[in-house]
């Protein structure tokens, strides 16, 4: 029975003393640490970055070569840079350099050196004249070109009339596109799926945060799973890959695994101070969608919902029309909608280890409700039991608020448990707590007035 299953048991202890500003700290060090790495689609950039999850948790590490055909897409050259330069000639001065910030190089820019006149350049160079003092994040994954990115006040100071030495020294060849997964058994095959893009360099909140927090999420459950000898009911599947090829990559080769996928989220943009947000799956009304609903509803704190549309991250993929895996997304405030998104602004200052802490804290308590939530049969369903000899019911009438409430929960849970309504569908109707309905559910099941569906 789900809601009294040892696991299940424990990760309420879990949430009730879970440490959120330590376990944040250590979440913003972990981010602080991958910051750095030239990260991309392909690359080692992105194999150092998942060594370094691979050292808090068991991670295997999956290498699809260049050319295998996934879906209608083709797994791309593999893209590494070791320098990447523009030198104004009069001067000798790097003007700009990829050594001082991972994003003055457009990702994926093909290899080139050439010395050009200011004009020429100009055309390979972008900037952000709305915010002067931001790099701005450029890619060409798919079409050979390059480029360089930089603040519009270094671009204005640019010498109009001189030449330009342009070096971009790396290989953009064949290779292999590296995905991971953290992976916990469980008594069904049927998977939760946490997905993760791991390509984006240099920025903070998208999507170091969701590395980090799936990274901890994953090691919280293996450990937990691990204290009381007993697996959760669902399997947990924690999918690093690369935007868009990465998880169409996943889908086309994992399709076994795939179908299991019952719940799901991509997780990102977890670290900044918005309020959290939910993206639906295409239905709309999965048990994901209602879970993570009611947990947000629960806390009585500002939040949104929204409905699906195809666009955005790998949710689109996941619930495209051949697959319709039951999957949403999880985040604080959504891509493109806070002024940092895809520039050097996304940096360490954006992200605080308390957001990053209580992140994980919802995240847990949405799986503590896929775990319990559950379909019963109330076994005296003629009429209400009597709920006071089995000691469910107050001796004397009246009393305070909190025992009126607990009472209310055991009837509801009775009254609606009749095989077709899960504890989700009782804690909306009645307007309690999901841990209310939660606790009435496990005192019924230990008084044998419910027998699990």
């Amino acid at each position: 029975m789900p809601v009294a299953a040892p696991f299940a048991r424990e990760l309420d202890r879990v949430l009730r003393g879970l440490d959120v500003e330590t376990v944040g700290d250590e979440m913003y060090d972990f981010v602080s640490e991958l910051y750095p790495i030239q990260r991309s689609i392909t690359g080692d950039g992105v194999r150092e970055t998942l060594r370094r999850v691979g050292e808090k948790i068991a991670l295997d590490v999956h290498e699809v070569p260049t050319g295998t055909q996934v879906a209608d897409w083709t797994v791309p050259e593999e893209w590494n840079i070791r320098e990447a330069y523009v030198v104004h000639r009069a001067s000798g001065q790097r003007v700009i350099d990829v050594a001082d910030h991972n994003l003055h190089l457009m990702g994926y820019s093909m290899p080139i050196e050439c010395i050009l006149p200011f004009s020429s350049l100009e055309r390979q160079l972008h900037t952000l004249p709305d915010r002067p003092r931001a790099i701005p994040y450029r890619t060409s994954y798919y079409k050979k070109q390059w480029g360089f990115c930089l603040t519009h006040e270094q671009f204005e100071r640019l010498d109009r009339n001189g030449l330009y030495h342009v070096v971009i020294d790396g290989e953009l060849d064949n290779g292999h596109l590296t995905w991971a997964e953290a992976v916990l058994p469980g008594e069904q095959a049927e998977t939760v799926l946490i997905s993760v893009h791991s390509c984006h360099p240099r920025l903070a909140n998208d999507n170091l945060s969701g590395i980090a927090v799936a990274t901890y999420l994953a090691r919280t459950l293996d450990h937990l799973a691990a204290t009381v000898g007993d697996r959760p009911r669902y399997t947990y599947r924690v999918v690093y890959a690369p935007g868009t090829i990465g998880a169409i990559t996943w889908l086309a080769t994992q399709s076994n695994h795939a179908r299991n996928v019952v719940h799901g989220l991509v997780v990102a943009n977890l670290g900044d101070g918005g309020g959290f947000h939910y993206k639906n799956t295409f239905a709309g009304d999965t048990e994901i969608d209602r879970a993570v609903a009611q947990v947000l509803a629960d806390r009585g704190l500002p939040h949104e919902i929204e409905p699906f549309v195809p666009f955005g991250y790998d949710e689109r993929q996941y619930n495209s029309p051949g697959w319709r895996l039951p999957v949403g997304v999880f985040s604080r405030t959504p891509w493109g909608r806070y002024p940092e998104y895809h520039t050097s602004d996304d940096n360490l200052d954006l992200v605080r280890g308390e957001h990053l802490g209580t992140s994980l804290h919802r995240l847990l308590e949405i799986v503590r409700v896929l775990e319990t939530n559950h379909r019963y049969r109330n076994t005296a369903p003629y009429g209400e039991p009597q709920l006071g000899r089995r000691g469910l019911y107050r001796a004397i009438g009246g009393g305070d608020d909190d025992a009126r409430q607990t009472e209310l929960a055991l009837l509801w849970v009775l009254n609606m448990s009749d095989g077709k309504h899960d504890l989700l569908d009782i804690a909306k109707r009645s307007g309690m707590p999901y841990t209310t309905i939660l606790k009435a559910a496990r005192a019924l099941l230990d008084a044998d007035l419910l027998s699990a569906m």
